[in-house]
């Protein structure tokens, strides 16, 4: 299984969002991107960008206020 990683740390909602759906674009069914960011609002609202979507997501407060964000790429129906 392939992951990918963006680096969104200091950027703001709604440039970590975009980000992330243009990579999750270029990715296969099953893949995952983990985006890195220290916002708080940056994970809430790709949280819910992602749920609304059907993406599988996961959120992972790590040390300092950092956030990692798992979110698969659905397979296609």
């Amino acid at each position: 299984m392939s992951v990918r990683e963006l680096d969104c740390l200091s950027e703001v909602c709604p440039i970590p969002l975009l980000k992330a759906m243009k990579e999750l674009k270029t990715m296969k069914a099953g893949e995952i991107l983990i985006l890195h960011c220290d916002h708080s609002c940056v994970a809430i609202d790709i949280e819910k960008w992602a749920s609304d979507k059907n993406y599988p997501i996961r959120l992972i407060e790590s040390s300092g206020g950092e956030w990692e964000v798992y979110i698969q790429k659905p397979k296609e129906k």
